[in-house]
């Protein structure tokens, strides 16, 4: 099945909406066209997520145009109001659309990208340039005078006296014409001889040209169709639709996730040509708004990296001008984008250096733009406090133990079946504890089975932590209201059983829940109805979901539901059936969060269309036996400066070798006693600044490590960071150097 966005046609008409952003403000335009929208076929729907009665996710679903809503709310009336962001680019849309963006190595920003060569060209110092092209000048014109001066004898003139007619020389004018054409030609022969021996091209080259290309550094003119013209439209015969778009596009009401968005429903209409219909109607009615998402937002409230929706990519950086990194990647923009967050990406680095203001944000930013554009879900899991978007850039906003917050989370991820709920919940609460969670996740199923058979849902939290404390009274209530199960008998029985053993693991998962059954969390994690609780199943659907961890007053609370969450996205990614919505989980601080099931679990996420966005302190958060997993099963890594030494050993490790050509040099003293020589000798030194040598060159072939555990941890600029990148293709590009602070 393929979300194009055109089954959220009716904005705000839903069961159960999501809860709407804040809009911008109305940009001065053209007047909103008053007819509500038409309704669309809905998408031919997934197979239904399992979960019991209130722990439905909160999404919304598409009901009848003109019907009301339950919770009272009207349709709007009108379109959402036109975008106030400019494109990526400093003009308008048209010359975003217009810029070219060619193909590129993996991490290369495309937009307006100019490919430089591969190897360096032979530089020759500035020093030497000039005096060589001086020396060579001055040589030339005491050549010159000297044969104008008659010193060389008269030889030179031969060619005039040859190829003249003699009627000439008896001609005083028509003489000195030709003589003096042919004293030019000489004399600019010479000139031209002597300006290529003193390299003076390579002087203009270096200089000159160089200056007037800083002066009108324009990318080169695109080539086929005008995109500002949607072509594609045209030649499906929508011409009507086109012109509308065209229209919108110049005057400037259509924004660039407009464009992506109308793009993303146009490729699914392609698949799907059942919708052409619907696809039509809705562009002839809202221009556009057409297709628009459903909390009916058209941008974020601001921005604060640089965005190309047309590739989905965000700009992070500039690849420094070091030695480092390869020749035809310096000074080239940097770019993160789905192909490459679809293999997972691991950043490491001390507190300040960056990761969340020049990584997390600029990446979220970029996935809340493309979950308006239906083309992405997100998750962002944050402490509470952190800047890392506003509440109006989200959709969903979860403040876990945070009084007054309309959300909840769902403690069992949706699942209506006892074993899956189990393993996931497992995982947050012993994960870390334990090298295998299966004896853990045993003893939660033999217990919230046969309680979810008894009264119809899982247990919350203090009726969990009773359960699994061994109360007399709970663990009676329980057996007495499935006396007339013998499954769920049985089950209670054997952990009943379980229970007298003295490494019974029960323990320790009591203790870990009471983390949570804590007052500040009396409200988060319900199951009687009471709550709206949000499962991460919901990422079938482009939302935007923040999570806000409360780790100043708890801590361990805040670790147990990050690891709930990555293993609720992991088994939610892998079971979608619908994976054409890129899907991101992003977690701010992974501390403590890594198991060896998730390790495993991010592996498989590259087919699953979906990733994850680590950023860890220091790798001695992670087990020592997972480091090494851990940076094999994410294909990119992020290295910012201040990394210790142990650290930058790993990445030193992971990122392996290369084969580099070194030249040793061996200089030799010319020494002469000929005063000639001496004189040539003096003179050259004069001029190049060096005395005369021989030089011995030797060249080899060594290996070496492309970035050493000593460099990364000394020699990595504050503001910068070494990043390497692979695609969900395969293709893979070297550890960079990457300035952050451009």
């Amino acid at each position: 099945m393929d979300r194009d966005g055109t089954s959220y046609e009716a904005r705000g008409a839903h069961a159960d909406p999501v809860p709407h952003p804040t809009a911008p403000p109305h940009r001065a335009g053209p007047p909103p066209r008053p007819a509500a929208p038409p309704p669309l076929p809905p998408t031919p729907p997934a197979a239904p997520a399992a979960h019991p009665g209130p722990a439905t996710p909160d999404v919304p679903a598409p009901v009848p145009s003109g019907a009301a809503p339950s919770g009272g709310l009207a349709a709007p009336a009108a379109p959402p109001p036109a975008p106030r962001h400019a494109p990526a680019t400093a003009g308008s849309v048209l010359d975003w659309l217009r810029t070219p963006r060619p193909e590129a190595e993996p991490g290369v920003w495309r937009l307006g990208h100019r490919p430089r060569p591969a190897e360096e060209p032979e530089h020759v110092p500035a020093r030497r340039l000039v005096a060589g092209a001086l020396i060579a000048l001055l040589s030339g014109w005491l050549l010159w005078s000297l044969l104008w001066n008659g010193y060389l004898g008269h030889y030179w003139l031969w060619p005039l006296v040859a190829f003249t007619p003699d009627a000439w020389r008896s001609q005083p004018e028509t003489w000195a014409t030709a003589s003096y054409v042919y004293y030019a030609l000489v004399g600019g022969g010479l000139l031209v001889f002597f300006a290529r021996v003193g390299h003076v091209p390579e002087i203009w080259r270096r200089y000159a040209r160089r200056s007037r290309a800083r002066a009108a550094a324009v990318p080169p003119p695109r080539t086929g169709p005008d995109p500002a013209d949607w072509p594609e439209l045209r030649a499906a015969g929508l011409t009507e639709a086109a012109d509308r778009l065209a229209e919108a596009t110049r005057t400037g009401a259509l924004g660039d996730v407009d464009y992506a968005r109308i793009q993303r429903a146009w490729h699914g209409v392609r698949s799907h040509p059942d919708r052409l219909a619907a696809f039509t109607d809705a562009v002839r009615a809202h221009g556009p708004a057409a297709c628009a998402h459903p909390s009916g937002a058209r941008d974020l409230p601001a921005r604060t990296a640089v965005h190309d929706l047309a590739t989905g990519q965000v700009r992070i950086g500039t690849a420094a001008d070091h030695p480092r990194n390869p020749y035809g990647r310096r000074t080239t923009a940097v770019a993160l984008e789905p192909a490459l967050l679809g293999t997972s990406l691991l950043a490491v680095g001390p507190a300040a250096a960056g990761k969340t203001d020049r990584l997390v944000r600029p990446v979220t930013e970029a996935l809340c733009l493309q979950a308006l554009a239906n083309r992405a879900a997100v998750v962002a899991v944050t402490a509470q406090g952190s800047p890392l978007a506003p509440d109006a850039a989200f959709d969903v906003v979860i403040p876990v133990g945070r009084p007054g917050s309309r959300h909840d989370l769902d403690l069992y991820g949706g699942a209506d079946d006892a074993d899956e709920a189990a393993r996931t919940l497992a995982e947050a609460l012993v994960g870390d504890l334990v090298p295998d969670s299966r004896r853990a996740a045993t003893a939660l199923a033999q217990l919230i089975g046969p309680y979810r058979a008894a009264h119809g849902r899982f247990p919350g939290v203090p009726e969990l932590r009773e359960l699994l404390g061994g109360d007399p009274r709970a663990l009676a209530e329980l057996r007495a209201a499935v006396a007339g199960d013998p499954a769920q008998l049985r089950e209670v029985d054997a952990r009943a059983r379980q229970a007298e053993r003295g490494d019974d693991v029960a323990v320790l998962l009591a203790e870990r829940v009471a983390f949570l059954d804590r007052p500040a969390f009396a409200g988060s994690f319900r199951t009687d109805g009471a709550g709206r609780p949000f499962s991460l199943r919901a990422i079938e659907h482009p939302l935007r979901v923040r999570v806000d961890l409360p780790e100043r007053g708890h801590a361990e609370a805040s670790r147990i539901v990050a690891r709930l969450l990555l293993a609720q996205f992991t088994e939610a990614a892998l079971a979608r059936a619908d994976r054409s919505l890129f899907a991101c989980l992003v977690l701010d601080d992974a501390t403590d969060t890594v198991t060896a099931d998730s390790v495993r679990a991010v592996q498989r996420l590259r087919s699953a269309h979906a990733g994850v966005v680590l950023a860890l302190r220091t790798l001695q958060d992670v087990p020592e036996h997972l480091r090494g997993p851990l940076l094999g099963a994410v294909g990119c890594r992020m290295a910012f400066a201040g990394l210790a030494p142990w650290d930058g050993g790993r990445f030193a490790e992971v990122w392996g070798t290369e084969w580099v050509q070194t030249r040793d040099v061996t200089n030799r003293q010319i020494i002469s006693d000929e005063p000639l020589t001496k004189a040539m000798h003096f003179m050259r030194r004069l001029v190049t600044g060096r005395a005369a040598t021989a030089e011995a060159v030797t060249v080899r072939e060594v290996e070496r490590q492309r970035w050493s555990a000593s460099e990364l941890a000394h020699g990595v600029p504050a503001g910068h960071a070494v990043l390497s990148v692979t695609g969900v293709r395969g293709e893979h590009a070297p550890p960079v150097l990457v300035d952050l602070r451009g």
